[in-house]
C-alpha cells in the first residue's frame, strides 16, 4: 500500500495542523466517524513521530505516514489524498 498525497492537500494540512518547517502526519484508524474504508471506523490524523512506519511519503516538507498497527484498515488498498477545492478539505479514496 503506498500514500499519494498532491501538493494542494499537503498544503492544506500544513495550514490546519499549523506546521512551520518539516514534521510528521500520522493518518490513524480510530473507532467511529464515517467515510471511512471498513464501516464502524474513520482515518484520524495527528502531528507524531514515527515508531514503526508501515508506509510513508513525503510532500512539501511534510512525512506523511501510517504505523504497522493501522495497515489492516486498508486491506491492501492505496491512500489517495487531493484537494475538494469546492469544499476547501481533502478528498480521501482508498484505491
Amino acid at each position: 500500500m503506498n500514500i499519494q498525497i498532491s501538493k494542494e492537500a499537503a498544503k492544506w494540512y500544513r495550514k490546519e495542523l499549523d506546521i512551520t518547517g518539516d514534521t510528521h502526519v500520522r493518518f490513524y484508524v480510530r473507532y467511529g466517524g464515517f467515510g471511512g474504508n471498513i464501516p464502524g471506523f474513520s482515518l484520524g490524523v495527528g502531528r507524531r513521530a514515527p515508531e514503526e512506519i508501515h508506509t510513508s511519503t513525503t510532500v512539501e516538507g511534510v512525512t506523511f505516514f501510517i504505523e504497522q498497527n493501522d495497515a489492516w484498515y486498508f486491506e491492501g488498498k492505496d491512500l489517495k489524498i487531493n484537494l475538494n477545492h469546492k469544499l476547501d478539505e481533502p478528498d480521501l479514496k482508498y484505491v
